[in-house]
């Protein structure tokens, strides 16, 4: 199980924390090779130049578009291929970084509705 079972006591604040470190590093992870295959994508089906490469493949990462023109039919499909990654990409980085925090807010409501009058129920 990843998180903890709603019977069991929220997990410390440093841990809590750990988690949040933990999937910024997932997050990280992504970002590095989704930003390896863009940047190699538009270098060998663009055709673009190393620089122009990476710098298109960061901000179609980014949300902000393609920079350069690109003259290649084969180019033009990687970019639309690589804008719709991008999209999924940001949606599952967004979904890692909040599920532990949601987890959490909800994990403590209930465990403090349930455990409120319970003698020795420590919400931590």
């Amino acid at each position: 199980m990843i998180y903890e079972h709603r019977n069991q006591a929220p997990i410390p604040r440093h841990e809590f924390a750990m988690r949040l470190v933990r999937s910024g590093g997932y997050i990280s992870g992504l970002i590095v090779v989704s930003v390896t295959i863009g940047t190699t994508g538009y270098h060998w089906i663009g055709q673009a130049p190393w620089i122009d490469a990476f710098l298109n493949a960061c901000m179609l990462l980014g949300g902000m578009g393609p920079v350069g023109e690109l003259t290649t039919n084969a180019g033009k499909i990687f970019a639309s291929l690589f804008a719709l990654y991008s999209g999924l990409v940001f949606l599952a980085a967004s979904v890692i970084m909040i599920t532990p925090v949601l987890h959490r807010v909800i994990h403590k409501f209930h465990w403090d509705a349930e455990h409120r009058d319970v003698p020795g129920g420590d919400a931590s």
